[in-house]
């Protein structure tokens, strides 16, 4: 039986990639385990994709991969940077673009209502808006490590902010079959 557990932990610490330990309550900590909730909810998200959304799922799921890539890039002290490896554990300005490509390919297949779009159209729609706040929120939590001069490159600020916009898109799209919940405002009497 393999063990899950290391019991470091206990004393309310946690290790960081390449050394050193933080409290669990660290800015970096909450970041990427910001992210890692947005990534648990697109998980959920996956699963309710049907059998006609297996490239909206495929998607998600590349989204998934590249989410735990930005907590790696986070939960890497910025003096061990250096250490990080392109793709795989830091954010690059090719993953940014990448995104901006598939933000306008699924945009591409929607029509906007000209209001606010409330959240809700339908289930999975529901939990890629869950998912693009809780990428949001770490997006923010991420902006006060750069202003604390603790973030060692900012790409990692558009990646994000690529990333909530690609789950708008993603939800807008899972929306299209419910029109009718599309516009999700009050009447006015």
């Amino acid at each position: 039986m393999v063990k899950i557990y290391t019991k470091k932990g206990d004393d309310g610490t946690t290790g960081l990639w390449y050394g050193g330990r933080v409290e669990k309550s660290d800015p970096r900590t909450d970041a990427y385990g910001t992210l890692d909730e947005a990534c648990s909810e697109l998980g959920v998200a996956r699963s309710l994709c049907g059998p006609g959304q297996s490239e909206l799922a495929a998607d998600i799921l590349a989204l998934q991969n590249e989410l735990f890539v930005a907590g790696a890039e986070l939960a890497t002290a910025p003096e061990a940077a250096e250490r990080l490896e392109d793709g795989i554990s830091r954010i690059t300005a090719g993953m940014t673009d990448a995104l901006d490509h598939e933000i306008d390919r699924y945009m591409a297949q929607v029509e906007l209502p000209p209001q606010f779009v409330i959240p809700g159209g339908n289930r999975l729609s529901a939990h890629l808006d869950v998912a693009r706040t809780t990428i949001r929120r770490a997006e923010r939590k991420v902006v006060r490590i750069q202003l604390a001069g603790e973030l060692a490159s900012e790409e990692i600020l558009r990646f994000l902010n690529r990333a909530s916009d690609l789950c708008f898109a993603f939800a807008r799209f899972a929306d299209v079959e419910h029109p009718d919940l599309f516009e999700g405002r009050r009447k006015s009497r």
